[in-house]
């Protein structure tokens, strides 16, 4: 069986039931291998999040251009993004990259 590439872009939750961590916990149990784009750090645990630093945009492109580059993507999950630019960002790469799904 070949296993199928996916590609998440969202925030990283420092609690892990979140954003990306708990994306690439659903994508493993499912026999996805997860590749990732993180758009924001937040600080947060069980009880709310405390903070969040938006990563720059020329960073988000830098790691989409990475994953595309390299790994066949056959889907693409997108969570948090903080910001306008960061939205303009990941909608250039995907158009860029010819995300299909």
């Amino acid at each position: 069986m070949t296993l199928k590439n996916a590609l998440t872009i969202a925030g990283s939750d420092s609690g892990g039931g979140a954003g990306i961590q708990a994306d690439i916990k659903s994508m493993s149990a499912n026999g996805v291998f997860a590749t990732t784009v993180i758009t924001a750090l937040t600080a947060q645990n069980t009880l709310g999040v405390t903070a969040i630093h938006d990563v720059p945009a020329d960073f988000i492109a830098a790691q989409m251009d990475a994953v595309f580059f390299d790994i066949e993507i056959s889907a693409v999950k997108i969570g948090m993004l903080s910001r306008a630019e960061t939205i303009s960002t990941v909608a250039n790469g995907l158009r860029r990259h010819h995300a299909r799904n």
